[in-house]
């Protein structure tokens, strides 16, 4: 049953959607909305940092208040430093947010100050819910997101500027993932740029008794509204993971009109549909993947590659929706710009590190009004390389500069007690072992299970039997010797594994989370 609150949003949300869907925007006034934004970027900043310290229990401002800052302060390091370095020094001071932090897992310690974080007090006030979306999952309990129609808006804006920068203005689009979050916003950004996606191609039925009646009834009132907002969104195709039939059938159908055909989704569903075209023979050239929601590694982009399709990888989180989008000279499997109207980014220097702010961890902070969530220098568990290296794609040349690849979570990728580089995990279970044994990326997984909080983690090699018949112990040792392959923490914890027997080897397919991702390091619990 749907709650009070639900059905209120829910009213809130079909009153609001057809001006919304009838009122599309043109790319001339998508680049005006993308230069204003730049022209103003230092104000917007210090007006999200005055909202962030007036909410009602901010740990912004009890942050602030222990550093002895004030707003005062930050704008006269904006000044002199601009907006990264007013961030970098608040960085410096303490005036921030770990993962854990944020997601009030953890409390935050900051010397003699203590205290655990209100969910309550990061949600934007002025913000308008249209509905909710919830975080994944993959990194613990799944998170609630409120949801505005301006917050759509205005991603909607980054979104079609970056596929216009790759010649995607008149491609035909459609969308993979599991009813809720991106299921819901993607298509409605697609069409505020007057391109609706044609289809929405789901993993998991609507009628599942699992699935949350908010989600349910939210597909069902979107595709309604659209329908009476005279701009149609389509309803939900069913595609089971063993069975892309479907997907393949509307890329054939778009390419016999003489189309492009745009599949949004994760970077894994990407990889897996191009390996059953290849094993159909089914001709997909051409054909866009945007490929979010996972690491776009080596393996996957080459799978796509593989049969003449464009992998075009994309970082976002539910709480920023789209962050950066694939650069058109790519150097690297992930190369993306990082789309700094929106959203600023800083790192900590060299010696300045802390287990929950690791090298290379990403600090972001919200700028637009519209946020759903006032992030302030705050990390969701993601590391990367940043660069200003020149390109010159249509990506710079909208004005995003900032360039990020080798993008990875350092926060969920801890099996039995040993801690992974998601980076090495990935080579290892996408390079290494199908080179000695055989199969492919997404072929092989690691599991960790937990029956109860006091029981010891049970760790598994999951192979999928497509894989063929093999020595397991052979596997295990290889597997071991791989990952243990360099010096310190990660070289002892595989001797231990090795002397336990802890790693068990499990012939089954992979795992996948709720909404369809499959995870380097799967946590069953």
């Amino acid at each position: 049953m749907l709650s009070r609150d639900d059905l209120t949003t829910g009213l809130r949300f079909l009153a609001a959607l057809p001006r919304f869907l009838r009122t599309p925007l043109s790319c001339d006034a998508m680049r005006a909305i993308l230069r204003e934004r730049f022209e103003r970027r230092e104000a917007r900043f210090l007006a999200a940092v005055d909202l962030a310290l007036a909410i009602p229990g901010s740990p912004y401002a009890r942050l602030f208040a222990h550093a002895g800052c004030t707003a005062g302060d930050v704008a006269e390091l904006a000044a002199r430093d601009g907006v990264e370095g007013a961030l970098a020094a608040l960085l410096r001071a303490g005036v921030y947010l770990t993962c854990d932090e944020f997601k009030a897992r953890a409390p935050v310690l900051r010397g003699s100050l203590r205290f655990t974080v209100d969910p309550a007090s990061l949600v934007n006030p002025h913000s308008t819910v249209h509905g909710l979306a919830e975080t994944s999952g993959s990194r613990g309990a799944r998170t609630p997101v409120p949801l505005d129609l301006a917050f759509v808006r205005d991603h909607a804006v980054n979104t079609h500027l970056a596929l216009v920068a790759h010649g995607g203005g008149d491609w035909a689009h459609a969308h993979h993932g599991a009813p809720g979050g991106t299921a819901v916003t993607n298509p409605l950004e697609f069409a505020k740029g007057g391109r609706p996606p044609e289809r929405w191609f789901t993993p998991v039925a609507l009628d599942l008794p699992e699935l949350s009646p908010r989600y349910r009834w939210g597909a069902r009132a979107l595709r309604a509204g659209s329908l009476l907002a005279g701009v149609p969104l389509p309803g939900p195709t069913l595609v089971p993971f063993d069975d892309d039939s479907a997907v393949l059938a509307w890329i054939a159908d778009v390419r016999s009109r003489g189309g492009i055909p745009h599949l949004w989704g994760y970077a894994s569903t990407a990889a897996r549909i191009c390996r059953s075209a290849a094993e159909l023979g089914a001709d997909i050239r051409g054909t866009r993947f945007t490929m979010g929601g996972e690491p776009t590694t080596p393996a996957r982009r080459a799978a796509v590659e593989a049969v003449g399709a464009v992998a075009l990888p994309r970082m976002g989180a539910t709480e920023t929706d789209i962050l950066s989008y694939a650069c058109g000279s790519s150097r690297a499997a992930d190369d993306m710009h990082f789309l700094d109207d929106r959203h600023a980014l800083v790192q900590p220097a060299p010696g300045e590190e802390t287990p929950g702010t690791p090298s290379g961890a990403m600090l972001l902070t919200s700028l637009l009004p519209s946020a759903p969530l006032r992030l302030l220098n705050v990390c969701l568990g993601d590391r990367a390389t940043v660069s200003t290296q020149p390109c010159g794609c249509g990506l710079e040349l909208e004005g995003w500069g900032l360039h990020i690849q080798d993008v990875r979570s350092f926060d969920k990728l801890t099996a039995g007690g040993m801690n992974f580089l998601d980076v090495d995990v990935a080579r290892v279970l996408e390079e290494t072992m199908p080179a000695a044994f055989g199969g492919r990326a997404g072929d092989w997984q690691l599991v960790e299970r937990m029956d109860g909080p006091r029981a010891a983690p049970e760790v598994s090699l999951v192979v999928d039997p497509a894989v063929g018949p093999l020595d397991e112990s052979r596997v295990a040792a290889s597997f071991l010797d791989a990952i243990g392959g360099g010096e310190g923490g990660e070289r002892i914890m595989a001797r231990q594994w090795h002397g336990t027997g802890m790693l068990h080897i499990v012939r089954e397919p992979p795992r996948r989370t709720t909404t369809g991702k499959a995870p380097h390091v799967f946590h069953e619990r």
